[in-house]
């Protein structure tokens, strides 16, 4: 598996970690996880990218994560101990890289997993199938379906990483531009700003671009009635990947040749490190971010300026593109009945309800809806009304948000559309010698 593809899902754990600590205490602690002569027998290890917050700080200095934990804890008598990646040295190694190993070596029972691996673990029969859970009734349809592998759920998500596109609506305002819908009213846009001295209307870095590309590839596929047939035939061969992917990758050109976006800078900058400064600068009215982006500080969560949050430019309009991360239980786990019945406890809808509650995200649960900040009622009124399209589906043979960003990087370093198209007819033509 390529380490490019591998660094561009790890982010989607990142994202997500960063909001289940965002209400963090004092990590301080985070080794002394629960007091020696309290320890019960019955344990169940979590690995995941974060570590734990210290167990005797305030419950409201806590993350919402840790919180959910010991609504687990204390309902089922266990104790749950964290495994981090970033607590050991692991070298150049990656989180995935990580994730696989340990999962294909039963070192642990419940895994925090980015897209690709649920996949390659779950065609692999690594991972248990959760659709008998209590919380699995309660499920948002868009989860089921990208976290199902040859008919088992075999992982479920606290919250949807929903990405979009971040606006200044005050620079669109001064230019009397309508937010775009459509990639034509998107480019024009790009023109306007071009044509009254804002040199390069988009910030974009080397992570994010492929969503631009996923929202046109599949907004008919997700939103016109045949999903699943039309999944059938990309993963029979019948359609190709590269007849969909196509349009967003003229997009991605026309948008380089015009100047709308720096490719040379994309191709090096990290995700907000690099735009954001000419983004909170109003030097640059668009880029792109996840949701929590906009609840955060440290990112678009304070803004000099009126910022809102819409979908990308589709032929059906305004599209979130929603790739999920999800936690997982392996099929070989040592503490199989505690870990899943701990899941059960950690997903449902009461615990969800206190997650989201905290960390102001989508949850995976259809009955528990966001309170979201004004910025992001735009992607969240298109999100409740289920349209979206899936940045990554364990369904589909060939992964797909890990690939498009490595094809997406390859464009922008020079390779011409029918070459990045001939490397998803070669990822899909892999898939089916499989």
């Amino acid at each position: 598996m390529n380490p490019v593809k591998r660094l561009a899902a790890a982010c989607l754990a990142a994202a997500m970690a960063l909001g289940m600590a965002s209400c963090g205490g004092d990590q301080g602690g985070s080794k002394n996880l629960v007091r020696q002569e309290q320890k019960p027998e019955r344990v169940v290890n979590l690995f995941s990218p974060m570590e734990k917050t210290n167990p005797n700080v305030e419950n409201v200095a806590r993350s919402a994560f840790d919180r959910t934990i010991a609504m687990a804890e204390e309902e089922l008598g266990v104790s749950v101990a964290y495994r981090t990646y970033t607590a050991e040295n692991y070298q150049d190694k990656t989180y995935d890289d990580v994730s696989l190993s340990r999962a294909r070596s039963d070192m642990d029972d419940i895994y925090l997993l980015n897209p690709d691996v649920i996949q390659t673990l779950g065609e692999e029969g690594r991972l248990m199938d959760l659709s008998g859970l209590e919380c699995a009734k309660n499920l948002r349809d868009i989860v089921r379906v990208a976290n199902t592998v040859d008919g088992k759920l075999v992982a479920i998500p606290q919250e949807m990483v929903a990405y979009g596109l971040f606006v200044n609506k005050d620079m669109f305002d001064r230019y009397g531009l309508e937010l775009p819908n459509t990639p034509e009213e998107f480019l024009n846009c790009c023109e306007v700003f071009q044509q009254n001295g804002i040199e390069t209307p988009v910030g974009a870095n080397r992570w994010w671009l492929e969503i631009f590309v996923l929202a046109q590839a599949y907004a008919d596929l997700y939103n016109g009635g045949n999903t699943a047939e039309e999944i059938a035939a990309l993963n029979s061969g019948e359609k190709k990947y590269s007849d969909y992917m196509r349009p967003g990758f003229e997009f991605l050109q026309e948008m380089i040749d015009k100047g709308y976006i720096d490719a040379e800078k994309a191709l090096v900058s990290e995700a907000i490190e690099g735009e954001g400064p000419d983004f909170l600068a109003q030097k640059t009215p668009i880029v792109m971010a996840y949701w929590g982006a906009a609840n955060t500080e440290t990112a678009y969560g304070a803004t000099d300026f009126e910022m809102q949050v819409i979908g990308l430019p589709s032929s059906r309009g305004q599209m979130p593109v929603m790739p999920t991360t999800g936690l997982a239980v392996g099929v070989n786990s040592e503490h199989a009945e505690d870990a899943m019945a701990t899941l059960d406890v950690i997903l449902s809808d009461e615990a969800l309800q206190l997650y989201t509650e905290v960390n102001r995200v989508i949850s995976s649960s259809k009955n528990v809806k966001a309170d979201c900040v004004p910025a992001l009622k735009p992607l969240n009124a298109r999100i409740e009304e289920n349209v979206y399209v899936l940045g990554s589906n364990a369904g589909m043979k060939v992964e797909q948000w890990g690939n498009t960003c490595l094809i997406v990087r390859e464009l922008l370093g020079g390779a011409t559309v029918d070459e990045c198209m001939a490397a998803f007819d070669k990822l899909q033509e892999e898939s089916l010698s499989r």
